[in-house]
């Protein structure tokens, strides 16, 4: 505590920032006076935001100047405690940014996020290859055998000073110069990429000029292209833009093949059209940087420097598992083909399929072997009865219940609803906001963030603040929002993000994360529960009548649950392979054309020409825009994990067991990155994973 009042009256020294008793102009230094302490978005302008973060830096600069120039030798609490601890107000204000500008993003904040990447970046690099610094990170490390720490304590510790060496502590004055240029440059970069992204899948159209352009496409679909079209100037006609929910429709219903063809090009050439918002020159150049930047820092590749904290450590293990699944994806994939070409022939045409038949086509396969009439299906799936089945798998799983919040809390968004979740002893776990509906500014996809992450202060655990943002059809004529198989299971999805935000409870920030390979494994576990037949009971229910789903319907959902998996696999394994491809290269071809490195590669392997990678280089945000790099694999890593761990459940002949859900909360979604995750999931599973139960649960 001492050293900790030494580092705040330093920052009120050095910045004479005014805090006290007088509540400032900026609600971002004030501590939020409303309901959970939701930030008062509605309050904060974006001069707020500026004058937040660069005030935020400073205040930074000034503890971390204070742990250095603490006269006590190093130790673990005035060291690494005190730096896990510093940067609060910079928290603070990037946690409130941050989601905003994923979900609700203006041409103010895009710009905000330009002016602020390369500050951001030094400031970061300031921290990370500060020698001050690291010395004393250093000298309590190698005191390490010697501390009473607890686990906990030692994970931290071992982090903290990896964090710095990854980050280029060690090496010399030079190499610390170049590698700062390097990482702006990237950071720069990157966003670009998002922000080209974000532009071109939100504001690429393809306009139908009549009616019978559109048959076979459902009303709702064609309610909400016409409103789009009169939004953008063009009553009378309509318009599709490349988010899922607009675009997927005509891919899956619209019997006119010359529409399909022309949203299927737009969606998978969204960064690739040659205009402003282009990303292929940017990708190339992200390639090249990281190539130099790993070979920096001593790897002969990009993947290597990722990969070494990861659950697979090397490439040769993603290169591994994604080679075990690809073979027997594509042959079933062929088979999917065969099944296509034969509806076809039906209709007495001759063409051979294309990737704008697939989905067409497919569904009508899917309809001819199961009887399943996917829009007969949406009647049962209305978004706000999904939620009730999300949070009836959560409570019958970990005791949690969901209150939604009626009265006034901030809001950033007027669609989006929000909840106390209570956990089974009555307490506040977290405050969370479901926000399901696309619009300008929101980027595409789904995703779990949170604006206040869980954290102690002074003892006393601080509830997150979760946040799922989907894009899913948005309400018809009757205010009703009907979902697909695909949109229900990606809710499933991003809750199992939820609650491991919920649940983690841990007391430093520098042990809350987990391996990137390890984070998928709580929401992909989570999808199991969404179709299984006493979870339907509960949920699925005709948003006209009232009416639970039919038993066999129930049936045909279950039997046709694997089909459409070759073409699945296939489009993700794809994604995986150009991703790795691109990062195991150690040095950056002559002038790097992405898309035709992606082509050259996925054609030698034997991909079915009807079949694109899930997301193509320029659009692929995963790993061009961060977060993913050179770890698309992930997903597929996490479901050799999520498949095994389901099948602890249903051995038991219980998929809610609570001997089995017990063990689930206490060892993979509470602890945080306390321990590694493959310590972790054995903990839970008693073995380490084994991948038949993914071959079985796609039936491949």
């Amino acid at each position: 505590m001492k050293l900790k009042n030494q580092i705040v009256m330093a920052a009120m020294a050095v910045l004479a920032c005014g805090c006290g008793s007088e509540k400032s102009a900026n609600p971002l230094f004030n501590d939020f006076d409303t309901p959970y302490g939701i930030a008062p978005f509605e309050e904060i302008t974006i001069d707020d935001f500026r004058e937040g973060m660069l005030r935020g830096m400073e205040e930074q600069k000034a503890e971390i100047e204070a742990i250095i120039n603490n006269p006590e030798a190093p130790t673990f609490e005035n060291t690494i405690v005190a730096l896990d601890e510093c940067g609060s107000l910079l928290r603070r204000v990037r946690g409130t940014f941050s989601p905003l500008s994923s979900s609700n993003s203006t041409e103010e904040i895009r710009a905000l996020q330009k002016e602020m990447s390369p500050i951001s970046s030094a400031h970061s690099d300031d921290i990370n290859l500060n020698p001050a610094l690291f010395a004393r990170v250093k000298a309590v490390y190698e005191q390490r055998e010697s501390l009473d720490l607890t686990k906990e304590q030692q994970t931290l510790l071992e982090n903290s000073y990896k964090r710095f060496v990854r980050s280029g502590a060690e090496l010399d004055d030079e190499q610390k110069a170049k590698l700062r240029e390097l990482n702006q440059e990237l950071s720069m970069l990157q966003l670009t990429f998002t922000q080209n992204l974000r532009q071109e899948t939100n504001n690429t159209f393809v306009v139908a000029n009549s009616l019978d352009e559109l048959k076979g496409l459902p009303q709702a679909n064609i309610d909400a292209a016409a409103k789009m079209a009169a939004e953008n100037g063009q009553e009378g006609k309509w318009m599709f833009n490349m988010q899922r929910p607009s675009c997927n429709p005509v891919l899956q219903y619209c019997e006119n093949r010359e529409l399909r063809e022309k949203v299927y090009k737009a969606y998978y050439n969204r960064g690739n059209q040659d205009n402003e918002y282009d990303n292929k020159a940017i990708c190339a150049k992200i390639v090249a940087l990281r190539i130099e930047k790993a070979q920096l820092m001593g790897y002969e590749n990009y993947a290597q420097m990722a990969l070494e904290d990861r659950m697979a450590n090397s490439p040769e293990a993603v290169y591994e598992l994604l080679d075990a699944v690809w073979e027997p994806a594509v042959k079933k994939a062929k088979e999917e083909i065969d099944d296509i070409r034969r509806e076809i022939r039906k209709e007495g045409n001759t063409f051979e399929p294309e990737g704008w038949d697939f989905m067409y086509y497919q569904d009508k396969a899917k309809q001819a072997k199961y009887a399943v009439d996917e829009q007969e299906l949406r009647s049962y799936l209305e978004i706000g009865n999904v939620m009730q089945g999300v949070f009836y798998v959560a409570e019958k799983l970990y005791g949690l219940t969901f209150k939604e919040i009626t009265a006034d809390v901030p809001s950033y968004e007027p669609t989006a609803k929000a909840y106390e979740v209570i956990d089974r002893d009555g307490k506040l776990l977290a405050i969370f906001y479901s926000d399901n509906f696309p619009r300008d500014g929101k980027g595409a996809g789904a995703w779990c963030t949170s604006f206040r992450g869980q954290r102690y202060e002074n003892g006393e655990r601080i509830v997150p603040i979760v946040v799922n943002c989907c894009n899913m059809a948005t309400p018809n004529s009757e205010g009703y929002a009907l979902l697909s198989i695909d949109n229900v299971g990606t809710i499933f999805h991003e809750f199992g993000h939820a609650l491991h935000n919920f649940m983690r409870d841990v007391h430093y920030g520098g042990v809350s994360g987990v391996e990137r390979d390890f984070v998928e494994l709580p929401s992909q576990i989570n999808e199991h529960w969404a179709f299984e037949p006493e979870v339907l009971a509960v949920y699925a229910k005709h948003y006209k009548t009232g009416e639970v789903i039919p038993m066999e319907l129930v049936e045909k959902i279950v039997e046709s649950s694997k089909y459409g998996q070759g073409f699945a696999t296939v489009e993700y394994i794809a994604a995986s392979l150009s991703d790795m491809d691109l990062h195991v290269l150690t040095e950056a071809p002559a002038n790097l054309n992405v898309m035709d490195f992606e082509a050259e590669k996925l054609s030698a392997r034997g991909i079915p020409q009807q079949i694109l990678p899930r997301y193509r280089m320029t659009n692929f945000s995963h790993t061009m825009g961060g977060g993913y790099s050179a770890g698309y694999y992930s997903y597929m890593w996490a479901e050799v994990l999520d498949a095994d761990a389901f099948e602890a459940f249903a051995e038991t002949g219980d998929i809610f067991n609570q001997e089995v859900a017990d063990k689930f909360r206490r060892y993979v979604l509470t602890p945080g990155g306390i321990d590694d995750g493959m310590t972790m999931y054995k903990a839970f599973r008693g073995r380490e994973p084994q991948i038949d139960a993914l071959l079985r649960a796609r039936g491949l």
